[in-house]
């Protein structure tokens, strides 16, 4: 027995704290998923289907996916309720190097890159209340960039919200559940009024007198190049297409297998948490683009002067939302939109920047990343881990790369999307005696769905968009060196 009170101390502050209920869990799910796509992407959507029908085709297709792929981690992180979740899986389905693998490309580009361009998306919201936080607004010159107030207001949020992380996952639960709760309620308001009060006959008669009738708009130089008409298998092409907007708003889901480590009763709670999150977002992301259709004409012309004439094709700065709101409020629209996505991505911000630390002291525990990072502070907190991960981040948020980062991604998060739901099978069959206190539903008829649906995205975006994928599979690739790498210095040290 262990009679030094400073040593029990001790021990019990380098302990994860189960603080996160189901309602704390849910809030994490759908405040992750959140941020700003949804008042963006359908725009980009709209000029590659070019019609009402397949548009809400392109997120029901999308809700669908992650559906199934939220049910199959359920089963994966009943079966394996430890800090750091996916990560995990991945080690446990194939080996160290798969899921060092997922951990460098998480900490390199996709949770830090997906935060920093949500942090300057907050900055650039808060420009239009503050015009000295636009990022055109350059306040001085730092080894040749150029660095704006937009920039060092990003940072200024990644920073604050890294501290109240820091504080402890308390703090950090109250701001993701305050955030998430308002911008629910915002969002689902601008669909009412969408529905009930911005609907007008022009716009139904124009978006569903014929749903199926789809043109795919191909711009090149940021002018329309040429108008391709869908049919048959070109549709399928363009959904496929398409879906890289409303995947990449969909994703961070699995966020909350990252914090199993401070989850009560993990086993039921994190399924549930996926569940009720994925199903909630995407009937969100369903509703608002029918309230989009109801007021706007899908088609449009880039120079319209009004909104309706730019329709939600052309909307401004692909702004679909705030196109919605004009027509709804007129003038004070940009301020009414600004307040609401700025309230989005803070809320969102906040749960990227908690869970994401929890792969990297997960990793550390594994000798895969630094160490240092694999401590917990007295809140019970990977303190060091978060301020790596802010570090980072701001570096991103300066380089001005992150964007271009992120567009390089969405192809790699598929693929270890793809690998982690193989691993349920592969699990399955060499321990088919471990304790799975939830399977995933319809096994093994969904999980192969989504492996067939999301390979078949894959392909297409090989194949019509190159950009989108050799660039990330570069950077994944980076990876395999730096892990022997980092392997013979751990032997060495």
């Amino acid at each position: 027995m262990n009679n030094d009170p400073q040593k029990v101390s001790s021990d019990l502050f380098h302990e994860f704290k189960r603080e996160l209920g189901l309602f704390d869990s849910t809030m994490l799910v759908i405040g992750s998923m959140i941020g700003s796509g949804i008042f963006i992407v359908s725009a980009d959507i709209a000029r590659t289907v070019g019609s009402s029908g397949i548009l809400l085709l392109v997120w029901i297709v999308t809700g669908i996916i992650t559906l199934i792929g939220a049910l199959c981690y359920g089963e994966l992180a009943a079966m394996m309720p430890k800090a750091g979740g996916q990560y995990v899986y991945l080690r446990e389905a194939y080996n160290p190097l798969t899921g060092f693998l997922y951990g460098w490309t998480l900490f390199l580009v996709i949770q830090t890159g997906t935060i920093a361009a949500v942090a300057v998306a907050f900055a650039k919201f808060t420009a239009v209340l503050i015009p000295w936080f636009g990022t055109k607004n350059i306040i001085f010159s730092l080894f040749g960039l150029n660095i704006s107030g937009g920039q060092i207001l990003a940072i200024c949020s990644v920073l604050f919200l890294t501290f109240v992380n820091i504080r402890g996952v308390k703090h950090g639960k109250r701001v993701q559940n305050i955030f998430t709760i308002a911008k629910v309620a915002a969002i689902s308001g601008l669909i009412l009024l969408g529905i009930f009060v911005g609907s007008n006959i022009s716009a139904v008669n124009a978006n569903f007198s014929n749903i199926w009738k789809g043109e795919w708009i191909h711009i090149a130089s940021g002018k329309i190049d040429w108008v391709e008409s869908l049919s048959g298998f070109s549709i399928i092409i363009a959904v496929g297409v398409a879906s890289v907007g409303s995947l990449f708003a969909s994703v961070a889901w699995e966020n909350i297998t990252f914090t199993a480590g401070e989850v009560k009763n993990p086993r039921r709670n994190i399924p549930l948490s996926l569940l009720f999150g994925t199903v909630t977002v995407t009937i969100i992301y369903l509703l608002a683009n029918v309230a989009y259709l109801l007021v706007l004409p899908i088609h449009g012309i880039p120079d319209g002067g009004s909104a309706a004439m730019q329709g939600i094709q052309f909307a401004a700065d692909d702004r679909v939302a705030t196109a919605v709101a004009q027509i709804i409020f007129g003038h004070p629209a940009a301020v009414i939109m600004a307040l609401l996505i700025m309230v989005s991505t803070f809320g969102c911000n906040n749960g990227l920047i908690l869970a994401g630390a929890r792969v990297y002291y997960a990793m550390a525990k594994d000798n895969l990343f630094f160490k240092s990072t694999g401590k917990l502070n007295n809140n019970g907190v990977p303190a060091k881990a978060l301020v790596y991960q802010a570090v980072w981040t701001s570096l991103l948020c300066l380089s001005g790369t992150y964007s271009q980062l992120l567009d390089y991604v969405i192809f790699a998060v598929l693929l270890f999307y793809i690998l982690t739901i193989m691993g349920v099978f592969i699990l399955r069959k060499r321990n088919p005696e471990a304790e799975r206190p939830y399977k995933t539903f319809a096994f093994p008829f969904l999980p192969a769905l989504y492996i067939l649906l999301a390979v078949a995205i894959c392909i297409i975006l090989l194949i019509y968009k190159p950009i989108y994928t050799w660039p990330g599979l570069i950077i994944v690739l980076l990876g395999i060196p730096v892990y022997y790498i980092w392997g013979r210095y751990q032997k060495r040290k």
